[in-house]
Formats: structure tokens, sequence, C-alpha cells
């Protein structure tokens, strides 16, 4: 990446200023302004997370805000109310205090002598999420937004449910903002009020995994911050971002189908990061590429930006399988329109362990019956890559012996899809609750399978998110399974495999009971959505090389370390997947403080057992400047039965060596149709 020191203006960074909520709160704010902006007023470009602008995020926002300020914009960096070191608590995610309070930081920004009143919103993930809300909110002020990372509807595709299953990375998720909200402010910052506010947030803010285990279908609840309820709201201009390892691509592809302004959409090869930091590579320039739609939409510059493709994708090409990616090899296309006019729908017969296409021999009506062992998933990776360890599925065979598998003919020539592919499948089961997970896979001549996209349908949601139903035992019905939007490229002589399970434990938590299901073939079909290369593929423009400013200084104390493991204990018959996520320690040289985050995730089972399975989590974060030092210690277990959920957590909090305050939960849920 290129170091940018040098600015066509220069920057003032102001550590911290104190913005005043209607309710009397405040909440902490950094800002990076361009000199002379108290004159020359400029727009704002605001993120708005709950990830502690002053120390955790120090590194990274150094690196993007004083670029923006630079080239004339007012970065402006929030803590949401109850994070980092601002005022209140914070309860839970995209409550409609937090949208609330985005509105009144706009018109804060509007009355500030250095913004002329036009802001754009910009984040990854959570800032993506309430970016698009407030966005639906129709402030004035807000005239363009970026979203990167992020979802349009928070039950049906973000890090809770997938297909009405319940994921693994639900719990993984809770734990980490158990970990955050368990965090005190500065006391550099706030004074002497610093512990006060840390045991109001400790007392709180509460466990948040317990309010989303009520939520088991697609409720109110989740329909808030939806903004897939109503599109239309939305009426500012939207570029929307993600990457194929991200968990978060589909959203890019409804964005652009369903809004009406002016959109642009973006995906990469990365995991759950911004572009220009992107992993697996190539990374791109996007802080250039987002200069250009904050000069177009909040300056007037016609610059050309919405002259090109709605939708820029990496069409990735083949890559053997492994858990960890430096870069993957493909090349830049583009769409004028979003759908496409250039997909192309084929379809492929499901066979007795083939797959045919159109013009072969009509299929043979043939039932198989399924019933996967319950750790088929081991292998699967996370159901989002935050690049932060080798969290990429490995090579599908590990799993396809507990699977049915249906493979094509060798390719005769090669074969390029963009969009979702969709599986369908004629079946009988005999459980009332059971799950279907569905890959597409790669098959090299040597074998070797790699996950191209995957799908998963908890069947009692099979007509509704909302309504589920239970399944009636050896009735036949017709499901669909759509998978993750892909853009692949598959060689000459490869094979394109799918493969159906009923279980992908622990990316999502099995089904109360091990289900048998007949799959019939003859009906059952699987829908690509294939795009033939065209001449003018080859006239899209490369982005440019990624560039940022300067990195924080900073002194490592402990190095991070990143892995996952699978450990298979034959004598006791107990196979575990550890997760370890160490950042280390380090010492933030400007502002004199030590910190270290660490966290790592346990998920188990016996045998075949299905109500055997267990996820916990622990997470350990220290902050230390000379005689302050803070320990929190949180630990989260998540257990079930046929009918129930069981769910145990910790929260431990010291300063020095002595513990200051500890909590404890046990609650017992009612699993509905999971």
């Amino acid at each position: 990446m290129r170091i940018v020191t040098s600015f066509p203006n220069k920057v003032i960074e102001i550590e911290n200023t104190w913005i005043p909520m209607p309710d009397g709160m405040r909440l902490a704010a950094r800002l990076w302004l361009p000199e002379g902006a108290e004159s020359e007023p400029v727009p704002a470009i605001l993120e708005y997370i709950p990830y502690r602008k002053r120390d955790a995020m120090r590194g990274r926002d150094a690196r993007i805000y004083p670029y923006f300020a630079g080239h004339g914009y007012a970065g402006v960096r929030v803590d949401l109310r109850g994070s980092g070191d601002s005022d209140g608590v914070l309860e839970d995610e995209y409550l409609q205090q937090e949208l609330d309070d985005g509105i009144a930081i706009l018109e804060w920004l509007e009355r500030q002598p250095w913004c002329n009143g036009r802001v754009g919103m910009m984040g990854i993930s959570w800032g993506g999420f309430n970016g698009l809300q407030i966005a639906a909110m129709r402030p004035p002020q807000l005239h363009a937004i970026i979203t990167a990372s992020s979802t349009d509807d928070r039950y049906a595709d973000d890090v809770h449910h997938m297909g009405g299953c319940l994921l693994g990375d639900n719990l993984s998720w809770a734990s980490t903002m158990f970990s955050y909200n368990s965090c005190p402010p500065d006391p550099a910052i706030v004074g002497e009020r610093w512990r006060s506010m840390w045991f109001e947030r400790l007392h709180k803010s509460g466990l948040w995994l317990e309010k989303w285990l009520r939520h088991q279908r697609r409720d109110d609840y989740w329909k808030h911050g939806s903004i897939c309820e109503d599109y239309d709201a939305i009426q500012c201009p939207v570029m929307a971002i993600s990457g194929w390892a991200d968990g978060y691509s589909n959203a890019v592809f409804r964005l652009l189908a369903h809004l009406k302004v002016p959109r642009q959409g973006l995906v990469g090869p990365w995991g759950h990061k911004y572009p220009h930091i992107g992993q697996p590579g190539p990374a791109i320039g996007f802080l250039q590429e987002a200069l250009r739609w904050w000069d177009h939409w909040l300056k007037g510059v016609d610059n050309g930006i919405m002259a090109e493709p709605m939708l820029r994708v990496w069409m990735q090409d083949n890559v053997p399988p492994t858990a960890s990616y430096q870069m993957r090899p493909g090349r830049w296309l583009g769409e004028a329109a979003w759908p496409s006019p250039h997909i192309e729908t084929r379809e492929f017969r499901l066979a007795p362990a083939r797959m045919l296409v159109a013009g072969q021999e009509p299929p043979r009506r043939e039932a198989r019956n399924l019933q996967s062992p319950l750790g088929l998933g081991l292998f699967a990776g996370k159901w989002c890559s935050y690049a932060a360890a080798p969290d990429l599925p490995h090579d599908q065979r590990q799993e396809d012996g507990g699977a049915l598998v249906y493979d094509s003919e060798p390719l005769g020539e090669a074969l390029e899809i963009l969009g979702a592919p969709e599986v369908e499948l004629e079946i009988e089961p005999d459980q009332p609750i059971a799950m279907l997970a569905v890959r597409l896979s790669d098959v090299a001549p040597d074998n070797k399978a790699t996950r191209v996209s995957y799908g998963l349908l908890n069947l009692t949601h099979r007509n509704s998110f909302e309504h589920p139903e239970p399944l009636v035992p050896g009735e036949r019905y017709m499901v669909r399974v759509p998978l993750n939007h892909i853009a692949q490229a598959f060689p000459r002589g490869h094979q394109l495999r799918v493969a159906v399970s009923t279980s992908y434990w622990p990316l999502a938590w099995p089904a109360p009971r091990s289900a048998r299901i007949k799959v019939f073939t003859g009906s059952s079909r699987m829908l690509l959505p294939v795009r033939a290369p065209r001449a003018d593929d080859g006239q899209f423009t490369e982005f440019e090389p990624p560039e940022a400013g300067a990195p924080l200084e900073t002194t490592v104390i402990a190095p991070e370390h990143h892995n996952w493991r699978v450990v298979r204990d034959l004598a006791e018959d107990i196979s575990t997947l550890e997760v370890i996520n160490d950042n280390g320690v380090v010492h933030i040289q400007d502002i004199d403080l030590e910190m270290g985050r660490k966290a790592i995730e346990w998920y188990t089972y016996h045998n075949d057992d299905f109500g055997s399975v267990k996820g916990e989590t622990v997470w350990e974060v220290r902050l230390a400047r000379g005689e302050w030092c803070i320990t929190t210690r949180t630990r989260t277990v998540l257990t079930s039965t046929a009918t129930e959920f069981h769910l145990r957590a910790e929260l431990d909090a010291y300063e020095g060596d002595k513990r200051v305050y500890s909590d404890n939960w046990d609650h017992v849920i009612e699993r509905d149709l999971v």
C-alpha cells in the first residue's frame, strides 16, 4: 500500500469534541479538518459506530480520515451512545435511539462553522447498517452514503440467521459485543466520571444473545432497521460494497435491484474489510474511489463516476482449496444494470450421483436417503471471513462423504457465472424440524473440491421466515435453496458439484434431532446464472493501487496470533473446533495506552448426539496507562436440548488485580421451530 503524507490541504486533528443530544447526553467525536475550513466550510464524512474511536479503531481511522480531510472534507468519527467515550449505555444494535442520535449528529454538523451542511455517511458493517437506516429517515443534511459489508434485511441476511437457520456467528458476534460493552471510557477524555460510566455499562448493557434468541423468526424485532421493508424510503445516492469472502455480498445485488436512487455496487474477492486493505487480494484504491464518489455527490464535481458500470465485480478464477489466500486470481468486469440482461439461467437436472444439462438423457427418478453426520461442517470456515485467521472453507472432500453428491460431466468449455445459483429439491423428511445445507463446488481433475457458494434452509421456513410451519413426516415437498451470489470462472475439464447435507455444524446450529430425508432425482435441479464473456469486458478500467494515510505509531509488546484447529479426540469421541483470535498487546504511543484483546471460541459435539453441541467463547480485554489498569473477562456458553436453548454467561471486571464487578446470567429459551 502506498503511504500518503502530503495532501492538498493541511490537516487539523481534534482528539475529542462533544456532540450534545436532545436529552442532555453527549456523544464523543474525533475530528479531522482541512485547514481554513472555518472560513471556507466543507462537506463532512461521518462514520458512527460502537468500536471505540480512542483506541480499538485508532489505527484504522488514522489511515482514512486524514486522507479525506487532506482532500477537503471534514472527517467525523463518533462513538455510539454507551460506547467508547460517549455517555449512556448501549443496550442493543440499531435501536431507534441510535438512529435518532444519528439525526441529531447530522443536525449538529450542519450548525458547525467548518461544515457547509452537506454530509455523507460511510461505514463498514455496523456503520454500513446505520448509514442505510438513517438514510431511510431522509435527513436533509445527508446527501450520499457508502455502505460496506452491510445488509438490507436483518433477519434473512445478517450474522444471526441464514435461511431460517441459527448461525454459529450469532454466538460469536454476541460475545464480541459483550466484551466491547464491558470496556470503560478513557479517563483522559471523560475525567473522574469514567468509573461511574463504566459501572453503569457493566450493570445495564445486558446479555444481547439472550434478546436475540427470543426472536427466532422474522418478527417486528428484525423488521426494524431492515430497509428492505421500504426501499423507496431511501432517496439519496448509495454506493454498496462487499466481498466474496464476506458474509454480506448478497445485499449489494438486492440494493442495486430495488433502490431507485443513483447507485453503484462493488464486490471484490475480500472478506469483511474495506477494499483498500482487502484480503484476500487484490486490494484496490478504495479511498480514491470514495473521494470520486464524495466529490460528485457532495461537491458537485462532474468526474464521470456515474457513467461507469452500475456493478463492478471480481470474476474469480479457480484456485486449489485452502483456508486462507493472499490473492485470488481473476479479473474485473462491469454491468451497466442489475439485474443484468446478459445473465442466462442454465438448468442442470439432478440424476443419481450426476448432474445432466439440457439435451442429455432425461434423469432417472430415484430416491436416496440422506442423514448426514452431525459434524459435517467442521471444514466449512466462517459465515463471514474477517481475514484474521484461516477461516475460509477447506477442501470440500472433507465434507462430501456425509452428503449426497451430484457431479456434472467434465466441462467441454470454460463456464462463468455471476449471480445467485439456486437448487430445487424434492424431499421427504422423517422429522418435523430439519435443515438442508447445499454447496456448489469446483472439482479439479485431481479431485480437489473448492467451495464456490452455499446456502442453508431451515425446512420449517420453506414458505415463510415470518410464519414457519413444521414438516409432516412422510409427506413430500419441493423446496428451493438460494445460494450466495458469486462471480466464478470454471475451467474447461473441471466438474461442477452439488452436495446436499442435513447438518452444517458449527456454521449453523443443528436441528433438534438427526433427520433422515429422502431426496428425489428427476424433478430436482440446479439453476446457474451463466454470464458469457463479452467483447467489451476488456474496456473496463482497472482500479488504482491502494493508498492511505500514515500508519499509527505503535510498539508491539505481544504479537498477534490467529488460528483454527480441528481436534478429534477418538478415545472420548469428542470433536472440537477451536478458534483463536488473539490481537496481541500494543502500546499506542500518541495516547500512551497499552491495549490487549484476545478471544478464544470452542465448538464441540460428542459422536452423533445432537443434544451434545456446545459453543463457548471467552474474551479478555486489557487497557493500561500508568497506574490505571483495567481488565474485563467475559464467557458465554450456549447448549441445547431438543426443545430448549440453555444460555450461561459470566462477566468479571478488574482494576489492577482486584475484581471490582462480577455478574452471571442463566437463561432457558424455548426453541421455536429451529
